[in-house]
This record gives structure tokens, sequence and C-alpha cells, in this order.
């Protein structure tokens, strides 16, 4: 199973909510296919236990990095659009 759907559903059971099909999709990260983000919370209400297996820390870290690189690219693009305007 995908380490990104675990990853939604343990931050619904960090919030005290019961997981579902759409209120982990909500949570995703990422665009996940609907039949991955169905097995992963069928797996998890045959075997909750099967959760601590899946979830992945270093996914994170890379996705967090290339947050902060797009954020950082954006800034720069709208620092120029500034630019532009207050000269106009």
């Amino acid at each position: 199973m995908n380490a990104v759907v675990f990853d939604a559903i343990k931050a619904l059971l960090d919030e005290g909510k019961i997981p579902t099909v759409a209120l982990t999709k909500s949570k995703l990260t990422q665009p996940m296919p609907m039949p991955v983000v169905i097995a992963a919370v069928s797996q998890y209400k045959n075997n909750p236990d099967s959760i601590n297996n899946f979830i992945s820390t270093p996914c994170h870290d890379s996705t967090s990095f290339a947050n902060d690189s797009q954020l950082d690219r954006i800034e720069a693009k709208l620092d120029k659009l500034l630019t532009l305007l207050e000269k106009q």
C-alpha cells in the first residue's frame, strides 16, 4: 500500500477522527487514485494495527523539501511581477 495514504489515515487518527475514504482523500498530500485510497482504508478497517507498518517519515522530508523549493520559485516570480507593476 502507499505510505502517503497511510500518513493521511494516521493524521485523521491523531485528530481523533475515524478514517473514511472521503476524509482520507481530503488529507492526502498528493493526488492518489481512488482505488488506492479505498484499499488502504479497507486494510486499516480490517487490521488497525497495520497502519504502524506503513507510516513513512522520510516521505515527509522529501515532500517538504519539494514544497519549499516550489514555494521559493513562486515567491521569486511574485517579486518579479510586483517589481514590474511598480514600474508602471
